[in-house]
């Protein structure tokens, strides 16, 4: 969509410009230079929370034993089925201006909790906490990125997304690069306590940058008061809608795939780590400058490389990319199954996933309607996802079991990569020919 009628019209009145800086970046409007400024915010507050407790994350992980990691993914996956349910029941209930702060307070508070139990705990206690800590912090991350995502694709269409979806996912790597930087440096020396509590604090920046958004999103949208009206409909709509649309299904294949390689990489890379460094404090802040290293790799091609990238190729074959970037890594890996490749590999499909799948990812939204984008996108990001964390998790358990090695994960890898790049070149299609019947019609209807 263009945006709104009027909008031109009110940033002229208002003498709005776009930055002579910003304009060599992205391609962005004057009247979009303000939900842009609060969407960078919204996003960087909420990727600098998480990845000061990422590392903490990982080095509970490896706390409890590598062997117990498949028995978090599951746990992690219960709980996202669990959770998907109430989310649903607010999002009927309550417009995104309300259900999104209360959804993020919630997390907040689950922080401040376990702040004060791990500077309570005893060391024979800090093990089943970091279990939790792990589980719960997985769950986190997809719920608060995925909300962000659909409140994004909720002010923002097709047109615009293609041209300011990467610059908006830039925002989201400097945040983590930002949380990464921080917890590298301080995770030796400061108690883990007095990072969760900073972790607290950018959620509560996130919801102040979520209502900045809020209030000047009608200008954009072709849906005026959408952020004031609740969506409606089925608790379980989420479930069901993404079941029964082909289009639906498509996305979740590709996330699946895409989580399933993902947790491949993922038991290397930890296994690495604990095999590599000896205490915690050295593991946190091996984790920490990995992230570091993915995310400045990332925000250099999300500034300068993503929206060219997509207004050259395509929806589709800008999907492609990273299945076809997987196919050809994990066939250097099943040649040559060094802990070189392993890292190196691991860091350029990040960047490739953070940089351009997943801002072109979102893309695919913004043809659904409001509840889908809510609702299906929750469940899709959330369980979809896990999903694949279990497929992948437990495959990593059966070869171990076989007493095969990790080389036989990537064998395995090299096929489910090609049927990836074909399910994202299928899902390009869709989306521009659903696209094209959305700016046709102006009323929304439920496609796939």
């Amino acid at each position: 969509m263009s945006p709104a009628p009027g909008a031109a019209a009110q940033a002229a009145q208002a003498g709005l410009k776009v930055p002579a800086w910003l304009r060599r970046l992205t391609d962005v409007r004057p009247e979009e230079v303000p939900a842009l400024g609060w969407a960078w915010l919204y996003i960087f507050a909420l990727l600098s929370s998480y990845y000061v407790m990422r590392p903490i994350r990982d080095q509970m992980g490896l706390a409890g034993g590598l062997e117990n990691l498949p028995w978090l993914f599951t746990a992690t996956l219960v709980g996202m089925l669990v959770l998907n349910v109430p989310f649903g029941w607010l999002v009927r209930r309550l417009p995104r201006a309300r259900f999104i702060p209360i959804t993020y307070r919630f997390f907040a508070a689950n922080i401040l909790v376990f702040a004060v139990v791990l500077f309570r705990a005893g060391p024979e206690d800090t093990v089943w906490i970091g279990r939790v800590f792990f589980v719960w912090l997985s769950i986190f991350n997809l719920f608060v990125v995925s909300i962000f995502w659909a409140t994004i694709v909720d002010v923002f269409d097709t047109e615009q997304g293609k041209r300011l979806f990467g610059f908006i996912a830039a925002g989201a790597t400097l945040g983590a690069i930002t949380g990464s930087a921080f917890t590298a440096v301080l995770a030796r020396d400061v108690p883990t306590p007095f990072l969760l509590l900073a972790a607290a604090a950018l959620l509560e920046v996130a919801v102040i940058s979520m209502r900045g958004l809020a209030r000047i999103s009608d200008a954009l949208s072709r849906e005026p008061g959408a952020a004031t009206q609740a969506i409606g409909g089925s608790p379980f709509a989420g479930i069901s809608r993404a079941l029964r649309s082909p289009y639906l299904l498509g996305i979740s294949l590709f996330l699946l795939l895409f989580s399933i390689t993902s947790t491949f990489l993922y038991f290397e890379q930890a296994g690495i780590a604990k095999r590599s460094f000896p205490d915690r404090g050295s593991q946190t802040a091996f984790f920490a400058s990995v992230d570091l290293a993915v995310n400045v790799l990332t925000l250099g091609v999300q500034l300068f490389l993503t929206g060219r990238i997509v207004r050259r190729l395509g929806v589709g074959l800008t999907l492609a990319i990273l299945p076809l970037v997987s196919a050809l890594g994990f066939g250097l890996l099943a040649i040559a199954p060094t802990i070189a490749s392993v890292v190196v590999f691991g860091v350029l499909r990040r960047a490739g996933n953070f940089a351009i799948a997943r801002p072109v990812r979102e893309v695919l939204f913004t043809v659904l309607p409001r509840e889908d984008r809510y609702k299906a996108k929750a469940f899709i990001d959330t369980v979809v996802y896990r999903l694949g964390d279990q497929v992948g998790a437990w495959s990593y358990g059966l070869v171990a079991w076989l007493g095969l090695s990790a080389t036989a994960l990537s064998v395995v890898a090299v096929p489910l990569s090609v049927a990836w790049l074909f399910n994202g070149l299928w899902l390009g299609r869709r989306q521009e020919a659903m696209a094209r019947e959305r700016t046709g019609s102006p009323a929304e209807t439920s496609h796939g």
